[in-house]
């Protein structure tokens, strides 16, 4: 009989080095060996012939896609020691171009974990099964060159397109751009991207503590020391990032978002809704609740119990006899009563969808929706009553009156105001095929608000509604209208808010839980909100250029932000160990005398 061990499962004894020493890595057995010279002949300082150097430099095993490779680079230098670069040593940048320095994978590796993450929103075990067969990598380290060198490298590529920005900004006079934040989680900083609109790439991405105007002031500052001018500047209507904007950029045009204009004038609008939905849902329960959730028995014995599935399905109903065939006694029997069951059935499951229906501000409103649609349903009632009696059918119809009855002057208000936000929607989006200057616009819009505000025949909730229109209108007034005299510049922020969608719904996919898909962009949301090219082939062209220092600052830079969320675990083992070194730097400092 063995000996019965004192450990608990998962625990190693203190001398487990000594008894299970770690496996010895296997070996990777190159296919070809590539020695690379530098392509300039010449020393850049004083133009005299490189001498090759008698040694191999940046000499290791790469691994990319297709094979395995045994690279290095013979060094160039100048000759001349009293030359400036006598102490370079020049390698070759078609070698470089291969893979990172430190790193033993190819760029076309680091791009194909990249592209499926984001394109393809793989998972990093997914990603893992596909580069098994060509690779030799782990599922962790998957997840580290991602993370730790792919979204650098990204970053580091938009760097590169400054040519491109100075040629839009020669075309059109300067730059537009567009800001927006992204709503925080748990009161951690808020992410904030900046984009020019003209050709797509980022200027600024980041965190922001707090949101006031200094704040908003120094995220800003770079843009005032950009050699082209910024035309104009779109974004929401901040409290902090108003004042901002004026003081960093104050010859900039600043357009406020119509869709945020559009949604704040129907606040009040909205919240009448919501009220309205609430209370006429309720009182519809109230009067056909009980009618409306019944469901016919398709099994005698079985009440309740509707399709199933699985190894004791539930039987399948005989399909409908087609009026063509003349049916059998029986048939003539049962064949009215269970159609009209059907139909009734249908109308039922109809009502009480209609019950569910969701609103989306500032034009889809649920209680306004809810109500006409629920008038379709007791008309169609009362079109059937006419051609056939049947008790349930009326009283749904007279559950129907009852309950919408009281709600019509509610309906008509919540209407009216509607109307007057469609028709201010419509005055803002004109008709492509005129062009309008934004005076136009604006005295339209004017003497449209005037309008609702002298009418004479509104409820008191329409005048206050009006009143809130004017107010909204007023405070938005400076930055409505830009849009429409300078070319370029859209009239909502749609597009950037779309790119904070999908992207959210990209790592949802990939993490699988909405928490970690908070705690992704949180940690590393400003690098997964960066663009990249449209085609593997272009991002592989474009990494491969990425200088080794911008690289290497720009690693520092995520490790950084990264670092702030150290103590962000649930691992116990790893947050007591951490303990435990605050310990040790909090024993290092002088003590107070109050112990």
């Amino acid at each position: 009989m063995g000996t019965i061990s004192s450990l608990k499962r998962g625990q190693r004894r203190a001398d487990a080095r000594q008894e299970a020493p770690m496996r010895t890595p296997k070996r990777l057995y190159a296919q070809e060996r590539m020695i690379y010279q530098p392509e300039l002949l010449t020393c850049p300082h004083c133009g005299d012939l490189l001498v090759m150097c008698n040694y191999l430099a940046w000499d290791k095993t790469v691994q990319t896609l297709d094979r395995v490779l045994s690279v290095a680079s013979r060094p160039g230098c100048c000759r001349h020691a009293t030359c400036a670069g006598s102490r370079m040593r020049l390698l070759s940048a078609e070698g470089q171009r291969l893979a990172l320095p430190g790193s033993t994978y190819g760029y076309d590796v680091l791009v194909r974990i990249g592209w499926w993450r984001q394109e393809y929103r793989a998972t990093y075990r997914e990603i893992h099964a596909e580069l098994a067969s060509q690779v030799r990598i782990s599922e962790s380290h998957v997840g580290y060159l991602y993370q730790r060198v792919y979204l650098p490298l990204l970053a580091c590529h938009e760097r590169q397109h400054r040519d491109h920005l100075a040629r839009i900004a020669t075309q059109q006079g300067g730059l537009i751009v567009a800001l927006d934040g992204l709503a925080p989680q748990g009161g951690e900083p808020q992410i904030w991207f900046i984009r020019e609109l003209s050709s797509g790439l980022t200027l600024r991405s980041g965190w922001l503590c707090q949101q006031d105007q200094a704040t908003f002031e120094a995220f800003l500052e770079p843009l005032k020391h950009l050699e082209w001018p910024i035309l104009a500047v779109l974004s929401d209507k901040q409290t902090g990032l108003v004042p901002a904007v004026a003081t960093v950029l104050p010859h900039s045009r600043y357009q406020f978002c119509q869709a945020h204009y559009l949604r704040n004038l129907a606040e009040p609008l909205a919240e009448a809704d919501v009220a309205f939905k609430v209370a006429l849902r309720q009182t519809v329960r109230q009067q056909v609740g009980d009618v409306i959730r019944q469901e016919p028995r398709t099994v005698p014995g079985q009440a309740g119990v509707l399709t199933v599935t699985g190894l004791l399905p539930s039987p399948v109903e005989k399909p409908p006899v087609p009026a063509s065939q003349s049916p059998t006694p029986r048939d003539t029997r049962t064949a009215p009563a269970s159609e009209a069951d059907e139909v009734i059935t249908q109308l039922f499951r109809h009502t009480r969808y209609l019950l569910t229906l969701k609103g989306r501000p500032p034009f889809r409103l649920a209680g306004m929706e809810t109500y006409e649609r629920l008038q379709n349903v007791a008309r169609l009632s009362l079109d059937l009553l006419a051609t056939r009696y049947e008790s349930r059918l009326a009283q749904l119809y007279q559950g129907l009156q009852s309950a919408l009855s009281p709600f019509a002057q509610t309906y008509q208000e919540v209407r009216q105001g509607a109307a007057w936000l469609r028709d201010i929607a419509y005055i803002l989006e004109p008709a492509a095929t005129h062009a309008v200057r934004g005076e136009q616009v604006a005295g339209q819009l004017r003497g449209y608000l005037d309008t609702v505000l002298r009418r004479p025949d509104v409820t008191p909730t329409l005048y206050a509604f009006g009143r809130h229109l004017d107010k909204v209108s007023r405070s938005y007034w400076p930055g409505l209208f830009h849009c429409y005299d300078v070319p370029g510049l859209p009239r909502t922020n749609n597009e950037l808010e779309s790119h904070f969608r999908d992207t959210g719904r990209r790592l949802l996919r990939t993490t699988g839980q909405k928490g970690l898909t908070q705690r992704t962009l949180q940690r590393q949301g400003a690098w997964e909100l960066l663009p990249r090219p449209p085609t593997a082939v272009q991002l592989l062209a474009a990494v491969c250029q990425t200088p080794p220092e911008d690289l290497a600052q720009e690693r520092q830079r995520f490790a950084a932000h990264r670092q702030r969320f150290r103590l962000q675990s649930r691992s116990l083992r790893q947050t007591q160990a951490q303990f435990n070194q605050l310990r040790e730097r909090w024993s290092t400092l002088q003590p107070t005398g109050t112990g």
